[in-house]
């Protein structure tokens, strides 16, 4: 007979309880304020004076403002400042120049070095049972961000061709490295959405130092290609790509393993692509050896060429690849980095990589809380988790209780990720928009007209915009 759910809960946090009496529960989340992290922060600290907002101050409140709902700097100040009131600290004033200035002054390279490290340290914790076959599994794909119209954004980051100037927005590209088990972001690069070596690939390539011998790439079609195979095969690291579209397959050549799944070689291309060394180039070798499997109408090619690695596990593997979907969509919907808010190029990267570090942030309670409860962090629900840390993190100022500390990875486990293969909805939106029409000319201009010619009616606006 099947548990109700509140009894499922009752058990799990029985089951937490026991657990937690037979190791220390704070282990793995004291490792933020562990060495292994404070040896990153300390090599990157710039030279400060103790003053308001030092640089940990800064970094911790500029993380808040990401995990708020609320972005705006005057939000995080005011919070800061009511929270030195409860704390007994001299109060300080709710002006939002001071925190800028400081935001501006701390280092890039702090803030994206303690990211890496936090990633790096959540896989090198969690449970082997959380990899593929015990190795390692990296989740590659891109995305884009659009930020602020400034001069100064549209100079580094220039909008699409299609979008006349003063109406779009500049626009990034991203590609991100993750975990597969633990969900970590390991790395990530960000360049323009176009121009010339603006592509996944060229992103791709500043990443690879993050790689390591053993591992295991999971990537759509888009990366099918020989020239990244042959890098990824020379640091030792396996591959399972969709097959790209351009490339023809055919079962009836090559070596056979089974029904349509063989190992052929793959030509050294007679040129390299722009955006590879010709040094680089000469030193692949003319061949690769690629296994090309047909399973579930999707042909995948991987270099895992023994036959003890089954189709049906490949094709299981590369249904996770969709994970990476859905941790983009925590970082940019749920965290709400799908607009960075800053003026400057240089502000905007700073901003995406403090968005990483509090989605590590969060990754590291849920990987906390999957060790006690014997599960896996991919069935805890990164959203609920959220909403637990920020309610929790309101009351830092209060003196907690021991064992408060458990509570907080119960309440975080209770709420699990639905089982739903094959879930399918359509690209649509239910609810109507407002019926405005769109700015068709830059806001300025469309200001002046308005206080020469007062607003268009609403008919006529309609009209203007295309509509019937």
């Amino acid at each position: 007979m099947q548990q109700s759910t509140g009894q499922r809960i009752k058990n799990q946090q029985q089951y937490i309880a026991n657990h937690v009496h037979n190791s220390d529960c704070s282990d793995f989340f004291n490792l933020l304020t562990g060495p292994e992290l404070l040896d990153v922060v300390e090599a990157h600290l710039p030279a400060h004076r103790e003053r308001l907002y030092t640089p940990t101050v800064t970094l911790s409140l500029f993380m808040t403002q990401a995990l708020s709902s609320d972005k705006s700097c005057q939000s995080t100040v005011n919070a800061y400042v009511i929270n030195r009131v409860f704390k007994g600290l001299d109060t300080c004033s709710t002006g939002t120049s001071a925190y800028c200035k400081a935001r501006k002054n701390l280092p890039l390279e702090m803030v994206n070095s303690i990211a890496r490290q936090a990633g790096r340290v959540i896989v090198e914790h969690t449970s082997n049972a959380w990899h593929w076959r015990n190795r390692q599994v990296k989740l590659v794909d891109g995305t884009t961000v659009t930020m602020p119209d400034t001069p100064e954004n549209q100079a580094i980051y220039p909008q699409q061709n299609g979008q006349k100037p003063g109406l779009g927005f500049p626009i990034a590209r991203i590609v991100g490295l993750i975990c597969l088990g633990s969900g970590a972001i390991l790395d990530a690069a960000i360049g323009p959405f176009k121009g010339k070596s603006t592509g996944e690939h060229v992103l791709f390539r500043q990443l690879l130092n993050s790689l390591n011998p053993g591992d295991v790439v999971l990537a759509d079609r888009y990366y099918s290609s020989y020239c990244l195979i042959a890098q990824l095969l020379a640091k030792g690291v396996d591959i399972v790509f969709g097959q790209h579209g351009s490339r023809k397959t055919d079962f009836k050549k090559g070596k056979r393993l089974g029904a349509c799944d063989h190992i052929v070689e793959w030509s050294k291309p007679k040129a390299p692509p722009k955006w590879l060394k010709k040094e680089e180039y000469k030193n692949f070798p003319k061949t690769l050896s690629i296994r090309e499997t047909k399973v579930a109408g999707k042909i995948l090619v991987t270099t895992l060429l023994s036959s003890d690695v089954s189709k049906s596990e490949l094709s299981e593997l590369y249904k996770q690849r969709w994970h990476i979907e859905l941790d983009f969509r925590n970082i940019k919907t749920t965290l709400g980095m799908e607009t960075l808010h800053c003026r400057t190029p240089q502000m905007n990267e700073k901003e995406m990589w403090v968005y990483l570090l509090s989605y590590n942030l969060i990754r590291l309670l849920m990987c906390q809380a999957a060790l006690l409860t014997d599960i896996g962090p991919r069935q805890i629900s990164f959203k609920h988790t959220l909403q637990v840390w920020v309610a929790w993190s309101h009351h830092s100022w209060e003196v907690r209780k021991d064992g408060q500390a458990t509570l907080l990875f119960m309440l975080i486990a209770e709420q699990r990720v639905g089982n739903r293969p094959g879930r399918i909805e359509p690209k649509a939106v239910k609810r109507r928009p407002k019926p405005y029409p769109r700015l068709m000319k830059p806001r300025a201009q469309a200001r002046d007209e308005i206080r020469k010619y007062g607003h268009i009616l609403k008919s006529l606006s309609k009209c203007h915009s295309g509509q019937t």
